[in-house]
């Protein structure tokens, strides 16, 4: 295997020692992240919270949103503290704060304010291009990581910490979660070699594809089959969408966590360049998911609506009822994907 795929990069190796140097033994961190965490976000914080540990530093969690119930697995195997109940008073009880997988402080939730106010200003690692509030001044972020968990191996790397089995389980979440199962164009060499450490360390992707893919309710199906009948399809310009109406959840027992990958059915129709899943959350609140195929840059459009993500998956939260919001993306997203040559009128 091609060392140099194992090779740190100079800049991130630079950067990550930086902030390594910011952290003795004895101290006590906390470790944040995005409002309804993913896979990439609790992965990298309970991978994270064990290579400190291996240096003498206490790490706990608190995040703006609860725990995922499907990624629960990470806390318990790897005997993580999460104070996220406890929200803001938490931070009071650490030394530094590190933020993972967030680019702008809004996606802090019900965080930001007090982070805004700290008196040392967060440690951040994350793979995300620059939102329009970035936080802290100290950072190890790298748009060409397939996911934040890959920046917490190299940091893994160049502790020269030892990559034990919760750490590796927790890796491997993040990364495989974030490239949908080592699937989409954020999937590296580089990336199927550091998954390939994570295997030989012991990991069993079977087991680990049957806790985060396979052991879903019933309720999600349900819900799948009901956003699946508002399917819309502009064929003239490569756009698909669904619509999860509200109170739908709540129909079908299901939590915002059953929502990820649902964005995929549109994408995966013949043609589409640009899907789109619109979230109604009430009170004149609709969430917006982004995902792209091709050249079509889906964080220039989500930036539009006050959101941002990555080129082919991003996120917004705009106002207004669902079927305005929907009317105004769609009028933007035709405007930046233009029409498909040779393709009939809808």
């Amino acid at each position: 295997m091609n060392s140099d795929l194992f090779s740190v990069p100079a800049g991130r190796r630079a950067d990550i020692e930086r902030l390594l140097a910011e952290l003795a033994p004895g101290q006590t961190v906390a470790l944040s992240t995005h409002i309804n965490c993913d896979g990439d976000g609790c992965g990298s914080e309970a991978a994270l919270a064990g290579l400190l540990a291996q240096r003498g530093i206490t790490a706990f969690v608190v995040n703006p949103t609860p725990w995922p119930a499907m990624f629960r697995y990470l806390l318990d195997e790897g005997g993580i503290d999460d104070r996220s109940a406890r929200g803001a008073k938490a931070l009071a009880g650490a030394d530094r704060l590190i933020v993972l997988d967030i680019s702008d402080v809004k996606r802090l939730g019900v965080l930001a304010e007090a982070v805004r106010a700290l008196p040392k200003p967060p440690l951040v690692i994350d793979h995300h291009l620059p939102g329009d509030e970035p936080l802290g001044t100290l950072h190890v972020t790298d748009t060409t990581a397939c996911a934040t968990g890959e920046l917490i191996f190299d940091v893994a790397q160049v502790m020269g910490a030892e990559i034990t089995p919760p750490i590796a389980t927790a890796m491997y979440t993040a990364m495989l979660t974030d490239t949908g199962g080592f699937r989409f164009s954020n999937t590296s060499p580089r990336c199927h070699a550091i998954a390939a450490v994570l295997l030989a360390a012991g990991i069993d992707p079977e087991a680990m594809y049957q806790r985060i893919y396979a052991s879903v309710p019933r309720g999600r199906l349900d819900l799948i089959r009901e956003a699946l009948q508002t399917l819309g399809v502009d064929a003239e310009y490569g756009i698909s969408w669904i619509d999860v109406h509200n109170g739908l959840l709540d129909r079908h027992n299901v939590t915002a966590e059953d929502l990820d990958g649902v964005a995929e059915y549109p994408r995966s129709i013949e043609g589409t360049r640009l899907a789109l899943l619109f979230r109604d959350l009430g009170h004149g609140k609709v969430k917006v998911s982004f995902r792209s195929i091709g050249e079509v840059d889906s964080n220039a459009l989500a930036r539009q609506f006050g959101g941002g993500g990555h080129a082919r998956a991003s996120g917004a939260l705009t106002s207004g009822s669902l079927e305005e919001v929907r009317t105004r993306v769609l009028e933007r997203a035709r405007a930046l994907v233009g029409r498909r040559h040779g393709a009939a009128p809808a």
